[in-house]
């Protein structure tokens, strides 16, 4: 296995992962709706309300948004200025995703996981939960989204370097089938 073949494998093992996480991770859109929606019922129909049930929606927003972040960015949907690049040859595009993921998006990942490990485990070590009585006891689970929405970020920005750096050097067409 050659160089080019091992890092298009290497992108496409990254590019599975990423939308298997970002499939699951859309399965939230669906609970944050029925927990929504059961809320407004228990509370203007039967007069109940349910701090468990209010925090298990932010945490559900929290998941959809945190975990699909990576899936967002392997689907080239991530908001970017397109006066350059919206008509750009394929070279120019790959330079642009290239340099955007170089030095915007790991150096961001970089510094997101390194303030944020800490507040992980601090949040970790008392086993930290809502400060709602009736709340979920999960905050410190809900904190680990932020790490993990990194790693994740940085794992598809790795994918997407590769794909630039094949189109860079002649080996890959811009676009080509994953």
């Amino acid at each position: 296995m050659g160089p080019r073949q091992l890092m298009s494998t290497l992108a496409d093992a990254i590019d599975r992962l990423t939308a298997a996480v970002g499939r699951g991770a859309a399965w939230c859109v669906l609970f944050i709706t029925l927990v929504q929606v059961a809320v407004v019922l228990l509370r203007y129909v039967f007069g109940l309300g349910s701090i468990w049930l209010q925090e298990s929606i932010v945490y559900g927003h929290a998941a959809l948004f945190m975990l699909a972040a990576a899936w967002t960015l392997q689907a080239d949907r991530h908001v970017r200025v397109d006066v350059f690049y919206a008509e750009a040859a394929p070279r120019r595009k790959a330079l642009v995703d290239a340099f955007g993921a170089v030095v915007f998006l790991f150096p961001f990942c970089i510094v997101l996981l390194w303030f944020a490990l800490p507040y992980v485990a601090r949040s970790y070590a008392i086993l930290e939960r809502s400060r709602e009585t009736s709340g979920l006891p999960l905050v410190f689970v809900l904190k680990s989204l932020i790490p993990l929405f990194a790693a994740l970020l940085a794992l598809q920005g790795v994918a997407q370097l590769i794909r630039s750096v094949l189109v860079l050097a002649g080996m890959r067409e811009r676009g080509a089938a994953r």
